[in-house]
């Protein structure tokens, strides 16, 4: 990728060309010209690995080459091929790799729509997904650019670190990875020069969140979390609105969710079950202590185990805390404790309520901060009307709740859609002006920053570290059972035994 001149945008080696040109009389006009509208030179575009493309690591990767200045060079993955990834939608792999192609027939292959249990109360459909084809989407994409209709430059790894050892024209890597390999992975593309844009959360543990926002910060890369809601106009709006006394000091929130819908609250299995043909055990375990396999795990279903995901908080408080955070202008908590179902040694437990604590800050009070999830809310607040939804036409399972000196602030799980309550205090108010800058998108500025732009992204790793360690000292509350103050300079709590949980032993070969 080349090194653009800041004062006019040219790259240096359109300088170079034109230099050399000036010295023999003749005028060069450059390719982005000749190619006519929207031409993006291959000089201009970001060579992005795609490390990860199971179900979501697939729907990710189709977005990211939407973007014109986007170039796909590789994927990995540690599974050759499987059917059994869950659709949210019918034919939805399918539906969604015709929207990329432009085409409206083909690709059925991708969605045999096999029913697919999950929970007792959630069934789904399978579809395809692995290395293999996400190689063959890549190359059909880039095939429909050119005039022979076939394409051959898209590369399939196994293992990650060879295609960081040997894919040497990557600029940068996005990884949708389970929950205990977003560190490994991260890391290690980070210490070769690599941008990358990782799945939330940001990492499985505490320690890792540490680390990698230190390794963030040494490399100087540009980094980015898949939280869009922190690029969005609605956090702004909280902000903006919560800043300018809306509501009054805040002093309380609850944020609630209806996950998991997955298994958990469950025993390890005691069978050992064979390894699915074109799948890598070994290497998916990564820094996991080593197990049997067994189709318990994987895939999708890793999110209840407490040794390859971070359960429902992880999965979904990665998108509220965020907005919290800024909102609030959160740093450490105080304390942390939890109150849970039953516990069990390997997954976490069906249904949680985590209470955090945090300090004054500047001019803002301390704040208690409520998690529910499995189906658990806060009492209905008094000021919302009669018969009225918690959410309006959203997800009434799914919400977030500020509540101030003033007022109260009511707005979907992520901070969506914000509404003081009652109606009738949301069209008195007058709201300030807007003074927050306005985001392209949470991807936009990620890849802006990977061409050199000066705007360091919102959901940066040196951000989201803070953040995700919150985040993950809830599940060691949960885990624990006890209530935890926290030494954050120290990165320890003040009970011995959550240090386990905090910074779990990795296996050899995937220290960080």
């Amino acid at each position: 990728m080349s090194v653009r001149d800041q004062s006019n945008g040219s790259t240096r080696r359109e300088f170079i060309g034109q230099a050399a040109a000036a010295v023999a009389g003749v005028t060069i006009v450059p390719r982005r010209v000749l190619g006519g509208a929207g031409f993006i030179p291959p000089s201009d575009k970001v060579n992005i690995a795609f490390i990860g493309v199971g179900a979501q690591g697939f729907r990710v990767m189709l977005k990211f080459l939407k973007e014109a200045d986007v170039q796909g060079v590789a994927v990995c993955d540690v599974m050759k091929s499987a059917s059994d990834y869950p659709q949210w939608d019918t034919h939805e792999f399918c539906k969604i790799t015709r929207g990329l192609l432009g085409v409206s027939s083909g690709w059925d292959w991708l969605s045999p729509d096999q029913p697919i249990s999950l929970t007792h109360a959630l069934q789904v459909t399978g579809g395809v997904a692995g290395r293999e084809p996400a190689q063959k989407v890549v190359e059909g994409y880039y095939a429909t650019q050119q005039r022979s209709g076939q394409y051959h430059g898209c590369a399939a790894y196994n293992d990650f670190r060879e295609l960081l050892e040997k894919q040497k024209d990557v600029d940068a890597v996005v990884v949708c990875t389970a929950d205990h390999l977003h560190a490994a992975v991260s890391a290690a593309a980070m210490k070769k020069g690599k941008h990358v844009f990782c799945q939330k959360p940001l990492t499985h543990t505490v320690y890792e969140a540490r680390r990698i926002a230190e390794i963030a910060r040494e490399t100087k890369v540009a980094t980015q979390i898949a939280v869009a809601n922190q690029a969005s106009e609605d956090t702004r709006l909280l902000c903006e609105w919560i800043w300018d006394g809306a509501i009054g000091p805040v002093r309380e929130v609850h944020n609630w969710s209806s996950r998991p819908f997955w298994p958990q609250a469950i025993e390890r299995p005691k069978e050992t079950q064979p390894v699915p043909e074109g799948f890598d055990w070994e290497l998916w375990l990564g820094p996991s202590p080593e197990r049997p396999f067994n189709h318990v795990y994987l895939p999708f279903s890793w999110r209840g185990w407490i040794d390859f995901g971070c359960g429902s908080l992880g999965d979904m408080g990665s998108y509220s805390f965020d907005t919290i955070f800024r909102v609030l202008k959160l740093e450490a908590p105080a304390s942390v404790e939890a109150s849970t179902t039953d516990r069990y040694p390997e997954t976490y437990p069906w249904a949680t309520m985590i209470h955090y604590t945090f300090a004054e800050r500047g001019n803002m009070p301390p704040v208690k901060f409520t998690w529910y999830d499995a189906g658990l809310k806060p009492p209905r607040p008094e000021e919302l009307e009669p018969n009225r939804p918690w959410m309006g036409t959203e997800n009434d399972e799914e919400g977030l709740l500020f509540v101030g000196d003033k007022g109260k602030i009511l707005c979907g799980f992520n901070g969506t859609q914000p509404r003081l309550i009652p109606q009738a205090k949301m069209d008195a108010y007058k709201p300030p002006p807007k003074t927050l800058p306005r985001s392209p998108g949470n991807e936009r500025e990620w890849l802006d920053a990977c061409k050199g732009g000066k705007t360091k992204p919102g959901g940066n790793f040196e951000f989201e570290g803070m953040v995700t360690e919150t985040l993950l000292l809830g599940n060691v509350a949960a885990l624990t059972g006890e209530k935890l103050s926290w030494d954050r300079a120290n990165l320890k709590t003040s009970l011995d035994a959550a240090q386990k949980y905090v910074r779990p032993e990795r296996r050899a070969g995937w220290e960080l």
